[in-house]
């Protein structure tokens, strides 16, 4: 990952340390911002493969969630078995090639079976793993760590996982560069993190086959396509939800007129 590539992780990451609402931070990281930057500096194509990376990146959130929450895992361990998972898939993905069609079939229909399984289930009350001594509690709302260090930490850490990265080709384009450290800054609402950012996760699907379908034309054109789908999409997933909002009070008041 280039210079501008780590600067831009930093910035997300730090983006979504600053947010409290668990959804505007999924969403916040969902942007494909570093996707373009790494399409952009690296010339990779994308494919069938690329397509399955956007699963990856669920897993990761998944394994992370898993052995964080559930076994109790150091919250960087767990971070490392997410991104094992991730390899792991990736080399699977690359050993074989994909057509695009196939993949993105495949996809979707494991997103679909994915939202019906998280609207049937309870939402995940078990507690967080306890934080390490000398820490803040969880749910106090501050971080141990003042900002500037902070700052200084996730700059280190994007550095990193951006030099890991660069391992895995063409799937060097959905690794979770920043997931590796918005799972520790979202560690206290990990499951429900996992959860939004699941759904939201087709718009990256919708950005990489703009993408795809463009990427013969001009970049440039490419990314204006990726970038639109992605925006449809997010509109399309965040519209219900903002509408019953809107008409909630509205069913209140008719239910309070017929009832006089």
């Amino acid at each position: 990952m280039t210079w501008g590539g780590v600067l831009l992780v930093t910035a997300v990451v730090w983006a979504v340390s600053m947010l409290r609402s668990v959804r505007l931070r999924a969403l916040v990281y969902s942007l494909p911002l570093p996707m373009t930057l790494a399409l952009v500096t690296t010339g990779h194509r994308v494919g069938g493969a690329q397509l399955l990376g956007v699963v990856g990146l669920n897993l990761f959130f998944a394994l992370v969630a898993l052995t964080y929450r559930r076994l109790r895992w150091p919250i960087l361990v767990a971070d490392l078995a997410g991104v094992a998972g991730y390899l792991a898939l990736s080399v699977g993905v690359l050993a074989v090639p994909l057509p695009f069609e196939a993949a993105l079939a495949g996809t979707v229909a494991l997103w679909v079976l994915a939202m019906a399984l998280l609207r049937r289930r309870a939402p995940d009350r078990t507690p967080a793993a306890p934080e390490p001594a000398g820490q803040e509690p969880a749910g106090s709302g501050r971080d141990g760590l003042a900002a500037p260090a902070k700052l200084v930490v996730i700059f280190v850490g994007a550095l990193l996982t951006g030099l890991l990265g660069e391992l895995l080709r063409g799937m060097v384009v959905t690794f979770p560069y920043s997931g590796v450290l918005v799972a520790v800054e979202a560690r206290r609402e990990l499951a429900d993190f996992t959860r939004h950012f699941a759904r939201n996760s087709l718009g990256l699907v919708g950005f990489l086959t703009g993408y795809h379908y463009l990427q013969d034309t001009s970049p440039v054109l490419a990314l204006a396509g990726g970038w639109a789908a992605f925006a449809l999409l997010a509109t399309v997933l965040h519209l219900p939800r903002r509408t019953r909002r809107r008409l909630r009070p509205t069913s209140a008041g008719v239910r309070c007129g017929s009832s006089g």
